[in-house]
């Protein structure tokens, strides 16, 4: 394996095994890899991986099973729950490629799922993890309470509605920040929205310890519901109150419709890149993944003007309950609304963007833990299965209102939002100060917040990981 990597500017690699890509990629001739391929660096395997996942992507969407399956037993050779960044996310890829495949056959998927028990409380444990591992969650928060304190300056009778109400850390921190104002507190009421009615009692019981300790007026209404059943006439909103709406990573679930992807053409034919390309991008220098994928993924799948999606950065797409549930928090005349999302596309209409985006995004994510937390953690591996693999495979093997995680970008949030009748308010410097101040003290390198039309974007290096964007009603300018 010695003098793989030429120097830059170098015409060949002539001893790299990238450059049989081209003989072998996915031929049915292949069962499995070369036996160098088990061999490779851990960069020249990230490469190979790449290239074997956008293949394998690309005969799923054509509906080749028998190539897909070839392609999948291929990577299996490389791919690794718990080695490295890229083995890792070709693990959860080639899952959810495989469970897209097999609800080819009804019956075969269900018998397979027939036994797996979905917990809540699993999911509540693991979000906790995130909001540990990552700062994202925190910084949301912090940005979320900066918001509402401004715009709630003066208030005596202030009414938050919750739209995922399960980390009281959140609103530990705008009780104590309530109670230092020179006014003194206002009188708080939340309204927690979640589907578990546990998690909601224990949200009651820590809030109130600290009110009670803080010597704060303060009530909180629980409703157990999902997002999309919601019934606004149990918020009781109440005549006098000032009202803020938080919504962290919850709106683009309303953005589910039943779609159906065979009225749409998927690429006809496997696109990969061909061996002169795999050979030019590994004499590079190092690069992460993310910054490979961002850079060079276009000469990796481009799509056809049969694949355009369904919605483009000036198009949102069109969801009757997210319209519906827009009206009807205008109709509660809310005096801010705090939005947080990820800042990715991946409710596009054709499987192989989605599967591009989603690498772009997982890429940076993976990222983030593989440069803080050791690869043998187990905290590690369940956020990483069980929240980024969960929503991988809800992304690539689900349609129709099956596919709840059609995260979009904030252009799109701002004009659907704006066609709703909301105006942006623009987040604070201050605001920006605090989220920076929560990186710094918690020691948290290589994340950035930046500032983009008003709204605060958190990154991981220079990737937009997700965006906090404030709105009021446009009668409040």
């Amino acid at each position: 394996m010695a003098g793989m990597v030429q120097e830059e500017g170098s015409s060949s690699v002539t001893s790299s095994p990238l450059q049989f890509f081209s003989l072998m990629s996915l031929s049915p001739g292949f069962g499995s890899p070369y036996p160098w391929l088990r061999e490779l660096k851990s960069e020249e395997r990230g490469l190979c991986l790449i290239h074997l996942l956008v293949a394998c992507a690309n005969h799923v969407a054509a509906g080749s099973v028998e190539n897909a399956n070839i392609g999948l037993e291929q990577i299996s050779h490389l791919a690794s729950p718990d080695g490295d960044t890229m083995q890792r996310i070709a693990a959860y890829f080639t899952e959810a490629l495989a469970d897209r495949m097999l609800k080819a056959w009804p019956g075969l998927h269900k018998a397979l799922n027939s036994t797996k028990i979905a917990s809540v409380t699993e999911e509540i444990i693991v979000q906790k993890l995130f909001f540990e591992l990552c700062p994202f969650l925190k910084l949301a928060y912090v940005i979320t309470n900066q918001a509402i304190v401004e715009a709630m300056e003066g208030e005596k009778m202030v009414h938050i509605i919750d739209l995922y109400s399960f980390e009281p850390a959140q609103w530990i921190n705008l009780l104590q920040t309530l109670s230092a104002r020179p006014e003194g507190p206002p009188h708080l009421r939340i309204t927690g929205i979640h589907e578990q009615k546990e998690v909601l009692e224990q949200m009651a019981l820590r809030l109130t310890e600290e009110a009670e300790k803080l010597d704060i007026p303060f009530q909180f209404n629980p409703i157990v519901s999902k997002l999309e059943n919601l019934d606004l006439e149990s918020l009781r909103v109440k005549t006098g109150e000032a009202l803020a709406v938080s919504s962290v990573l919850q709106l683009h679930s309303l953005l589910a419709i039943d779609d159906d992807p065979h009225k749409r053409n998927s690429p006809s034919a496997p696109k990969t890149p061909n061996s002169n390309h795999l050979q030019r991008v590994f004499q590079m220098n190092h690069r992460t993944l993310g910054e490979w994928l961002e850079k060079d993924s276009i000469h990796v799948f481009s799509p056809s003007p049969d694949s355009a999606s369904a919605s483009t950065p000036l198009s949102p797409a069109a969801s009757a309950k997210m319209g519906n549930f827009l009206n009807a928090l205008w109709g509660l005349s809310p005096k801010l609304m705090v939005v947080t999302e990820q800042e990715s596309n991946h409710n596009g209409a054709t499987l192989m963007e989605r599967v591009m985006e989603a690498l772009n995004f997982y890429a940076a994510m993976f990222d983030c833990l593989e440069s803080t937390v050791s690869r043998a953690s187990i905290e590690r591996q369940k956020v990483e299965k069980m929240l980024f693999g969960e929503e991988i495979k809800n992304i690539i093997a689900c349609e129709g209102t099956e596919r709840k995680e059609r995260h979009e970008k904030l252009e799109k949030w701002i004009l659907r939002l704006e066609l709703a009748g909301f105006g942006r308010v623009p987040l604070s410097y201050h605001g920006m100060l605090q989220a920076r101040r929560l990186l710094q003290n918690y020691g948290y390198d290589g994340y950035k917040i930046k500032e983009e039309n008003g709204c605060l974007v958190m990154c991981w290096q220079d990737r937009p990981l997700f965006s906090v964007s404030a709105w009021r009603l446009r009668r409040y300018d």
